[in-house]
């Protein structure tokens, strides 16, 4: 299994995961022409795609989707309110109905030889959720967007080798940066983003030794810094009531302009 962050951050995000019979991405949120820069790199073509998860229907998950999906027919897997979405989406174009495949949190489905859970996340959309994937014993999962974290997440993350995990924002660089109020209270509430802090306290619950990547992702532009959201997510592991240091683990921030180095599993 291969898993590689293609973009990751508040202006587009799009994640390829990979084994020998399936090519899947978790979402769609740059250009169509990136996309597929971004596969190239890692020696797959567009054509080669097996489905597109859609975690919801917000402009940096889809931005990319229509056109990807018109032109190499990918089916397309999301819950039925973010297909609606976006399918009333006029930025998109319109494609094919037969593409879209409605799924259901909480209930796992396959694509090839990867078995794909979705997970209820809080976020303000339709119906998001965040994806665990797995092959075997493999098991990387997605999970960005979401306003707070509670048990529910926590069992969904334990056992993993890979995890991208948003760490969205500097909660002292939103409180005083120029957003406007309305704006700073969607981010930092319950439905909003999760913190570099809230991040950090996520993944105390869920390290363990086999873990072998951690990509921090869906970094805010104006209010965070790659160097800030890794110290502040390594600070709250060495501080946290584990055995673990944060740099014990391979920790790494996804780019928003740069594909990840790509981690084998």
């Amino acid at each position: 299994m291969r898993f590689v962050s293609i973009a990751s951050g508040s202006s587009g995000n799009c994640i390829y995961v990979g084994t020998e019979q399936a090519n899947l991405l978790v979402d769609a949120g740059i250009s169509n022409k990136r996309i597929e820069q971004g596969l190239n790199e890692i020696g797959v073509k567009g054509s080669e795609l097996t489905g597109i998860v859609i975690t919801h229907e917000h402009s940096d998950h889809v931005r990319g989707l229509g056109v990807l999906a018109r032109k190499h027919g990918v089916p397309i897997y999301g819950t039925a309110e973010t297909l609606e979405e976006i399918k009333g989406m006029s930025s998109l174009g319109k494609m094919p109905a037969e593409l879209f495949h409605p799924i259901l949190p909480e209930v796992e489905f396959s694509i090839g030889d990867m078995t794909i859970l979705p997970f209820s996340i809080d976020h303000d959309a339709a119906n998001p959720v965040a994806y665990r994937i797995s092959q075997g014993r493999k098991q990387v999962a997605v999970a960005t967007d979401m306003g707070h974290f509670d048990q529910h997440i926590i069992d969904h993350l334990q056992g993993l080798d890979a995890l991208l995990l948003e760490s969205n924002h500097d909660l002292r660089m939103l409180e005083t940066g120029p957003y406007p109020y309305y704006l700073k209270r969607r981010i930092m509430g319950d439905h909003g983003h999760l913190s570099n802090e809230t991040a950090g306290r996520l993944l105390n619950f869920i390290l363990h030794d086999r873990l072998k990547a951690v990509l921090l992702g869906h970094l805010s532009k104006e209010n965070n810094y790659p160097e800030l959201a890794l110290e502040s997510v390594r600070c709250e592991i060495t501080q946290g009531d584990t055995p673990y240091k944060g740099t014990d683990f391979c920790i790494e921030v996804a780019k928003r302009d740069a594909m990840s180095e790509i981690i084998t599993l």
